[in-house]
């Protein structure tokens, strides 16, 4: 060990066998206590007698001496019980005084009764002046670093990190200014408020002035020079959040927001609680409501699996279904890094939660059998998939063996191990598809309302062999001779695109505007529907509720955005100025890329449920049996890596329009 290491030690281990400096400084302050408070009284004594020492009757001066040890020790039970000697006083606050006014009004009562039960009554001055003045020469010390040495030294400093305005002048808001003010790590000044209502306007709070409303954020922040804006209104909608949001991105001013009214009622108000804006906040819409109630009792207390349980959608089930109470959660993922990343979570969160990892594919149809032979999950959330739409348009046959295939497989197993129900997370690419991977979604669809009518009808006969290698057991065979004792459920829920999963556009524009862009567009006109991931997993949770079997259930995905605008307003949260700092770059569509989603097919018709955001898609109907046949062809021929695939699913999903064949 270095020499200077080992004298670091040493003066480490003197300094904890010595006293604090904390604790120096509570003696020091106890003895002024002591000193203080007896001086107090003995104030009053003299100011009775008009500040004549030789007027005071001894009678009266010698029982105030001779109580002055009982009453010391008084003062130091009280203000030490009071914890008066280990608060930290540059932080000091309204409940340091509520607990100086307590500790002084014990003692009062000490001074009151002690004294003329003991020795005589006292003069009424001497409790008046007494009281009085041992309260202020207590309470003075102790608030005159916090109010004296160091508000004026903050607010004297001419040099300032960041010059702050708070939108709200609420409760919140000033709250966060304290919590400002007390914070020795950072060198805020807070400038200015802004709120929209007209009473607080042209008044202050703790010196700092109400500017205005939100029309006066832009001249505000040109006048006070703004850095940082800080968005305390917990009780604001998303829809007004959004509105005053819009305002600000056009300062380029850092912004940071406070979440929800939560904070305030729990009181965590403060300014390490404030968040970054993220471009989630801009798409203004209320948070999203489901019932806990049902989910949980759908949950709880069964053995659930999830495929893909490492991706972004995956994941997430993860999440929020360890919150649920399963009796046992499994995660199936062929990708053993993302598996790991969300095992070592889960144990970290939920301790008693009784979780299996397992790493295989969903298009190894004897690592499924054993797995669901072996664990017997009550439910199945199926989000293994390929999903990216370029890249599988460049390997079509990929896409096949992996959504359609693996869905088949999956659903097999389920079916035979008597899962009760089966969840596939479908997209809304799957509508009037123009790419394979919509295509293939749309025939994991078709897969799943085949499966449910086997299931419902006992016609296992009807399925076909996938199987996809010559060693592997044939799935038709396994149901010929048994009969379907459990009825599994089989329904698809489909959604838009969701903030910041894998190869979302969120991701990609972050990173090209660290490197100082440009940003790629595809087109200027493209939109998309959007939620952020945990709404689109609480509500896949939700329609799982719903299920009575072969159901499309779609979610609201709100308004569609324009994925122009989001670049821009991704540029602004950044702090930079579109096409000027950042340039915008179109590139075109990309391979099986159209210009708008759609969520349901025409035909489809549309169903409400209980929950607003969730409805049911009218089932197509098809041939089923003359689907399975379909199906084993394809799957030939995927396997086969036939160059031809798209035409085979062409005439399968008659909705399907690739943009080259």
């Amino acid at each position: 060990m270095a020499e200077n290491e080992k004298q670091s030690i040493q003066q480490l281990n003197k300094k904890g066998k010595g006293f604090q400096h904390w604790q120096v400084m509570a003696v020091l302050m106890a003895c002024y206590d002591i000193l203080a408070s007896n001086a107090s009284y003995l104030f009053g004594l003299w100011a009775r007698f008009d500040f004549q020492y030789s007027q005071i009757p001894d009678y009266y001066l010698q029982s105030a001496i001779r109580f002055i040890p009982i009453y010391s020790i008084a003062v130091l039970f009280a203000f030490a019980s009071h914890y008066l000697y280990q608060s930290i006083w540059r932080f000091a606050s309204y409940k340091e005084l509520i607990r100086l006014i307590s500790a002084n009004g014990i003692t009062f009562l000490v001074q009151l009764f002690g004294i003329t039960l003991l020795f005589q009554r006292m003069p009424f001055a001497y409790y008046f002046f007494g009281v009085i003045l041992q309260f202020f020469l207590t309470t003075v010390v102790r608030f005159f670093y916090r109010f004296v040495v160091l508000e004026r030294g903050k607010r004297s400093s001419s040099e300032f990190e960041k010059k702050v305005m708070i939108i709200g002048a609420g409760e919140a808001g000033q709250v966060l200014l304290r919590d400002i003010f007390h914070a020795s790590e950072i060198n805020y000044k807070v400038c200015c408020f802004i709120d929209d209502n007209p009473n607080k306007w042209r008044r202050n709070i703790e010196g700092i002035p109400v500017v205005g409303g939100r029309e006066d954020i832009l001249s505000a922040v040109e006048k006070y020079q703004i850095d940082l804006i800080l968005i305390a209104i917990p009780s604001a909608s998303r829809e007004q959040t959004r509105d005053i949001l819009d305002i600000c991105k056009e300062t380029g001013c850092e912004l940071k927001l406070l979440p929800g009214m939560y904070q305030l009622l729990n009181g965590e108000v403060s300014l390490s609680r404030m968040k970054e804006v993220a471009v989630e906040d801009l798409l203004g819409r209320e948070p999203i409501k489901v019932n806990l109630t049902e989910i949980l009792n759908s949950i709880e207390g069964k053995v659930i699996l999830v495929t893909g349980g490492g991706g972004s959608i995956g994941s997430e089930l993860c999440r929020q279904i360890a919150g649920h109470n399963p009796e046992r959660l499994i995660i199936f993922d062929v990708y053993e890094n993302n598996a790991y990343d969300i095992e070592q979570e889960l144990k970290s969160s939920y301790a008693n939660l009784n979780l299996t990892v397992l790493i295989g594919s969903v298009r190894d149809s004897r690592r499924l059998n054993s797995v669901f032979e072996k664990y017997r999950p009550d439910i199945v959330y199926h989000a293994a998939a390929h999903k990216h739409v370029p890249l599988m348009e460049a390997s079509p046959c990929e896409s096949i063996k992996n959504n359609v295939i693996g869905t088949y497989k999956t659903a097999c197993a389920a079916m035979q191990y008597g899962a009760k129900r089966f969840v596939l997370i479908s997209t809304d690419k799957a509508v009037n598809p123009t790419n394979i991977m919509g295509a293939s979604k749309r025939l994991c669809e078709m897969v799943i309302q085949s499966m449910d009518y086997i299931s419902r009808e006992g016609k296992q006969d009807i399925l076909p062999n996938l199987s996809g290698h010559n060693d592997e057991t044939d799935s038709r065979k396994v149901f010929l001779d048994q009969k379907i004792e459990t009825r599994t459920e089989f329904v698809a829920v489909r959604f838009g695109n969701v903030l910041g999963s894998n190869g979302s556009v969120i991701p990609l524009f972050q990173k090209q505007i660290a490197k100082g862009g440009p940003v790629t567009v595809t087109h200027p006109d493209i939109i998309r529907y959007f939620m952020t991931i945990p709404e689109a997993v609480s509500l896949v949770l939700q329609a799982g509720t719903y299920a009575k079997g072969g159901e499309i259930f779609t979610l609201d995905m709100g308004e569609p955005v324009k994925i122009d605008t989001l670049a821009r307003n991704l540029i602004k949260l950044c702090g930079y100025k579109p096409d000027v700092d950042i340039k915008i770059q179109y590139v075109g569509l990309r391979p099986g890329e159209k210009l708008y989603e759609e969520k349901l097919m025409a035909e489809e018709g549309l169903e409400r449920t209980a929950n607003e955001l969730i409805h049911i898609g009218k089932p197509i109907p098809f041939d089923m049996e003359a689907f399975m046949g379909q199906l084993e062809e394809l799957a030939q021929a995927a396997y086969g890596n036939d160059e031809d695939i798209r035409r085979m699913v062409k005439k399968i999903v008659t909705t399907y329009h690739p943009m080259h064949l």
